[in-house]
């Protein structure tokens, strides 16, 4: 079924930056070796807004997609899911980007480099300011969040045009989640894929987490960027004291959110096909459940360990299908999954 972009209210989710496709290499084989087994649409951004969309909030995407295949299933996507597409810009040059997918035979994965982009790089890059404040009004007449990630930071032009959008945001009252979602071969396709941020890297993204007021962020990130994996001591460190969530893959997950701090181990799904886009799908189960509470600072300890329980349940059941964004799951879905893992234990 398409939703009728028309009957749609106006967002109350923000999400900008890169749209892209990962190209599946098979489980524990190379793609330099071997032939890819999938292509599934993604991007943290987008991947963010699709489980949001597919939870039932009111969300729009804001990026850039080449004049091609990819672009034109991306708008189809959008459309079906009932996402905001407003803020989608569209490239003659440049392609959308193809992302190579390593994954071990856990479902693990690894970035190992582009196909395209050699001659002009890719759309994701050349986000346009000038298109982009052409729409920003009609964006943040209700928003209430806008969700990041830093990958935009590696290029010019999408570098000005986040940080143009974060300012503005904060301007409005529009509250800042970035989840770091650090990608060295988007800083340099030379790079190590589990390589860290260098000191370019660290000084043009460090400035950006002082603005946030949810940062999202993997073990290895917390230690690169604050030295400490600790949430509450992360949340300490920058000014605005915002919430803070530290995953670890398959360990426990950390969080410090409304003053409230805690632990969690994942949930364990019954398979895992991949793990690309979990945390994408823990992130809009988050900011969903965020939107839902009218003062994080009133909620009950108890209360909030419920919502990080909800976004942790979108994260597993992701990894039960192929890609990103295909296996998120509804509202519903979520709750019947955490009410047999609820009756399991009894």
């Amino acid at each position: 079924m398409i939703v009728d972009l028309n009957q749609l209210k106006a967002p109350q989710i923000i999400c900008l930056g890169e749209a892209l496709l990962d190209r599946l290499g098979p489980l524990g084989g190379d793609l330099f070796l071997d032939n890819a087994v999938e292509d599934c649409l993604g991007g943290a951004p987008a991947n963010v807004a699709c489980g949001l969309a597919k939870l039932g909030t009111e969300v729009a995407f804001v990026g850039r997609l080449g004049e091609d295949a990819i672009g034109k299933h991306f708008q189809h996507l959008f459309q079906v899911r009932g996402v905001h597409s407003q803020g989608i810009q569209i490239d003659e040059r440049r392609p959308s980007r193809v992302v190579l997918v390593r994954r071990d035979l856990r479902g693990e994965r690894s970035f190992q480099g582009f196909k395209g982009g050699e001659d002009n790089g890719f759309a994701d890059q050349a986000l346009s300011l000038n298109d982009l404040k052409k729409v920003w009004p009609c964006l943040v007449l209700k928003a209430r969040w806008l969700l990041i990630g830093t990958i935009p930071l590696s290029t010019s032009n999408s570098s000005e045009s986040l940080l143009w959008s974060v300012d503005e945001a904060l301007k409005k009252d529009i509250q800042l989640a970035i989840d770091i979602n650090w990608r060295p071969t988007f800083w340099d396709p030379k790079n190590d894929p589990d390589s860290g941020p260098n000191k370019v890297a660290i000084a043009k993204i460090s400035p950006l987490l002082e603005k946030a007021s949810l940062l999202k962020l993997a073990k290895e990130e917390a230690k690169w960027f604050f030295n400490t994996s600790e949430p509450c001591q992360i949340s300490r460190l920058l000014p605005k004291h915002p919430d803070v969530v530290v995953t670890d893959g398959a360990r426990p997950l950390h969080w410090c959110i409304g003053g409230f701090s805690g632990e969690m181990c994942v949930f364990s799904p019954l398979s895992v096909v991949d793990t690309t886009g979990a945390g994408d799908a823990f992130t809009a189960g988050l900011l969903h459940q965020f939107l839902l509470s009218t003062s994080m600072q009133m909620k009950a300890e108890a209360a909030v360990e419920e919502m990080v329980r909800f976004a942790a349940a979108c994260g597993a059941l992701v990894c039960g299908g192929a890609g990103a964004i295909n296996p998120q799951p509804t509202y519903e879905e979520v709750k019947k999954f955490l009410f047999d893992s609820i009756d399991g234990n009894k």
